[in-house]
Order: structure tokens, then sequence, then C-alpha cells
């Protein structure tokens, strides 16, 4: 029962400092949260705790090694308060008698009883003028202005300089007044005499010791290289790191410890790191995607440039039977030649693409003119290869940010590509709409049935759905994969769909 009480009683009492407890506590953690999160912060608080602790060192050594010196002063203070006393006593004592100023028994009686070898009593009237004095004095006028004037100087050293006198003991003459009513008149009670001084022993300050100030220095060094050895051990960790991943190892990661900026700046380090590591990789899939461009691209290379040798040597051995044989043969490795250079402009052109730093001439474009603009262009080659086509274009302006010398290269492929594979006699329909945010082109017509999973590779370099590659029934398969690479220059989206033997490409852009 009583142990009950016991805790009750306990937890009564305490119950208002716990939560004051609660709130110190709170308090301390978020400071030092917010601590942790500045290394400003850290090293001020390091800082300060070494040289608080530091001058806790010092006051104890210096307490121990510093030396006290000491001097002797001549004090006349107690000396000067007996006279002014003195005089106090014989006015109030003068004046409580109510006498006259003319009682000499009385009067002289009062100045004799006080009066000693020491000190000069003097009893004037308001001129100066002696009236009474006791019997070592021999005064008989005093001049009354001069004695307040230095009566009062000296009152003022006195308090100043509290009576110390540089010429070792040989103090002036102190003089105390005190003015007395009588009866019949008025007087100066003045006191003379020279003040008795007691010698004194002062002590200057302790002086610092240099020993213990060494000592409290050394103890400050030691205590903050202690304190910061974790954050100096981090920095070389991060150093070791840069270290390791400038020799190549991009994939090495820097511990992080702690939350402030050197954790920041661990992030970003091995953020920087994994960033070059992809770009490298990248770079690499680049390198890889050249060899790969240059074997597939062999076969087609090959064949005109063989066929226009082919002739060429024909024509340099002279083996044509006339001059007509000689300009057909001339016409053909021409026109090899001219299918080599479309292919060998083609490939660059993806090749650049396909790299990183393209910068695109971008400006506002109605979408709607340039597509009309453009079908005006190609009717000749329409009417060329005997095809009708059908517009579906938008009246209101659909507008985008784009580059239009590329964006005109997208319609060209799409176009050509529907020309090239497009049943003739036929129709091909050209269109432009606006949904929501988006202006979207499409291209179609009818032809060969397109598997489902040949769709998505259309767009893959050299990819051709007719495998034979014959110059007869296809381009060099880098078209669309050219137009695939600009719409996403753009932030845009390119794809084909196909319905039994209707074949639609759709070009999809952001639109103002």
């Amino acid at each position: 029962m009583k142990l009950r009480l016991f805790r009750w009683l306990w937890r009564f009492f305490t119950k208002p400092f716990r939560a004051i407890i609660a709130k110190i506590e709170k308090i301390y953690f978020n400071l030092k949260e917010r601590v942790n999160q500045n290394i400003r912060w850290e090293l001020i608080v390091v800082f300060g705790i070494c040289l608080s602790a530091a001058f806790i060192v010092f006051t104890f050594t210096n307490s121990y090694f510093a030396r006290t010196s000491s001097y002797s002063v001549i004090n006349y203070s107690s000396s000067i308060r007996n006279m002014s006393d003195e005089t106090l006593n014989i006015g109030n004592q003068l004046e409580q008698e109510k006498i006259s100023c003319n009682d000499k028994g009385k009067i002289q009686g009062i100045i004799n009883s006080y009066g000693d070898n020491r000190y000069k009593i003097l009893l004037t009237d308001l001129s100066g003028k002696v009236l009474y004095k006791s019997k070592n004095a021999d005064e008989t006028q005093v001049d009354i202005h001069t004695v307040i004037k230095n009566a009062t100087t000296f009152k003022y050293d006195y308090y100043e300089y509290k009576n110390y006198n540089k010429d070792g003991g040989n103090m002036g003459e102190f003089v105390s007044f005190y003015p007395v009513d009588f009866n019949d008149g008025r007087a100066y009670v003045i006191v003379k005499g020279i003040p008795e001084g007691e010698i004194e022993t002062k002590y200057n300050p302790q002086q610092k010791s240099f020993f213990a100030l060494l000592l409290s220095v050394i103890f400050f060094i030691f205590l903050f290289y202690f304190i910061t050895g974790r954050k100096v051990r981090y920095i070389q960790d991060i150093a070791l790191g840069v270290m390791y991943m400038a020799k190549g190892e991009l994939n090495y990661k820097i511990k992080k410890n702690g939350q402030d900026e050197l954790t920041n700046l661990t992030d970003n380090i091995n953020f920087m790191a994994n960033e070059l590591n992809n770009k490298i990789e990248r770079e690499r899939e680049i390198e890889k995607t050249k060899s790969e461009l240059i074997t597939n691209v062999s076969h087609d290379l090959r064949t005109p440039l063989t066929s226009i040798l082919g002739y060429l040597n024909l024509i340099k051995d002279k083996k044509f039977e006339n001059e007509e044989q000689m300009m057909e043969y001339i016409n053909i490795a021409y026109n090899k030649s001219e299918k080599l250079k479309l292919l060998i402009d083609e490939l660059f052109e993806y090749t650049k693409l396909s790299g990183e730093g393209i910068k695109l001439n971008l400006s506002n474009i109605a979408l709607n003119e340039l597509l009309g603009q453009l079908i005006e262009e190609f009717v000749p080659i329409f009417e060329e290869n005997n095809v009708f086509i059908i517009k579906d274009i938008a009246k209101e302006d659909i507008i985008a940010e784009v580059d239009g010398d590329k964006l005109v290269r997208v319609l060209e492929n799409l176009i050509m590509n529907a020309i090239r594979y497009s049943y003739k006699p036929g129709d091909i329909k050209i269109g432009l709409y606006k949904e929501e945010e988006y202006g979207i082109f499409y291209v179609k017509n009818r032809g060969e049935n397109i598997p489902k999973g040949d769709l998505n590779k259309l767009f893959d370099r050299f990819y051709r759905v007719e495998k034979s590659r014959s110059e007869s029934t296809g381009g060099s398969g880098l078209g669309l994969a050219i137009s695939k690479n600009i719409v996403k220059l753009h932030g845009g989206d390119i794809w084909a769909e196909c319905e039994g033997n209707e074949i639609t490409f759709y070009v999809k852009l952001k639109s103002k």
C-alpha cells in the first residue's frame, strides 16, 4: 500500500517536470536534426564545444599555475573620516546647546573637549575671523572661500583616488568645516590637520599563465581533431571514390554517411557516375549500331556498285558493238550511280538523326497548310504512278511548333512509301485532324496485307516486307526509320495499322 502511494505521489509531483523534459527533448532533437543536415552548423557546434572545453581547461590550469603580485599603499580614509565626524559632532553639539556665540566659556569648553595635538579646531564668523580655537591653533583669520574650495577639492580627490599619495605618505593638510547656527548669529566650525595614514597590502589580479594558455590551445586542437575525424574520413572516402571513378570504375558506389551537404555531394557523384556509365553504354550501343549498319547496308551497296563496275569495264575494254550500245551501258551505269548516291545519302541522314545533339529549327507552323502544299507538289508523281489522291484535311488551323523541313521529310517518306506499295490504279487517302491537344497526320492506301508481327518492324532500319530486297519492289529500307527518328525528336509518335488490304500510317504531334 505504501509503495503504491509513493508511486502515485511520485507521478503526481513529477508530471509537470516530465512535460517540460519532453518539450526540451523535442527542441533538442529538432535542433540536432537541423544541425546534422548542415555541415556549416556542424562545424560551428563542434567549434563551440571545443572552445568551451578549452576555456574550462584554461580556467582550472590557470588557477593552478597563475602567480599573484602584491604592493603596499597608504590609506588615509579612516583618519579623514574621523576628522569629518569630529567636525560634525562639534557642530551638532553647539547647535543642541542653543547658546549665544558670545558665551565663551561653554564654547571654549566644547572645543577643548574635542581638541588634541593632532587636529586644529577653529570657530570663525562668516567673514573668516577666528572667534575660538584649540590650544594648538594660532590662526586669527581664515579665508573661508579658500577653505571651502580646498575642502571640496580634497573630498573629490578622496573619492576619486582613494587617498593613494605618490609622495610615499607625505599627505597635505585636510580641512573639514561645518556651518553652525547660534541664537544670535552664524559661524563655521573648521577642523584642520594632516591625516594619519595606514599601510595596507594590495594584490594585483592573477596574471594569466602562459603554460595554462598553451595547454588549453593544445587541448582545443586535439579535441577538434578528434571530433572532426569522422567527417574527414568521410571526405577521404569521397575522394577515394572519385579516384576510382576517374580510373573507369563507374559502377563503384560511395557509401552515404549522414544527412548534410557531404551526403548530397555523395548522391550527386554517384548519380554522375551512373549517368556517365549509361552514356558510355549508349555510345557503345551507337558504335554497335553503326557496325551493324555497315554490315546490313553492304548488300545494298555492293549490288549497284558491282553493276557500275561491270558496265564501266565493258566500256573500258570496248566490248560494245556500236556507239548506241555504249551509250546504253553509260546510261545504265549512271542510273545505278544515282541509286547508290541516294542510298548513301539516306544512310548518312539516318546515322545523323540516330546520334545525339541534333538541333531542331522550331517554329509555329500551320500543319494543314503544310500538308496541302506538299500534296500539290506530288500531283505529277501521283499521275505518273496512276494513283488518285483523296484529301481529308481539317479546315481549322492546327498550329504546332515543329521543324518544317524535317517534318516535310517525314511526310514525303510516308507518301512515297504509299505510292510504291499501293495497288495501281488505286487511291491514296491523306488526312489531318485534331484530337484533344494533338494534331494527327495519316496516309492510307490499299496494298498487300502486312502481318501484325511485321507492323512494328517497318520502322527498323533496312527492314523490308519483301525479303528479296529487289530494287524494283522497294527502296533502301531507311525511309521509315528516318521518319521515326525525326518524329521522336519532336516528342511525337508514329505507328502503322493494317486491316485487310488497307494500310495506314499515323504521325501524332503536340499542337497548340
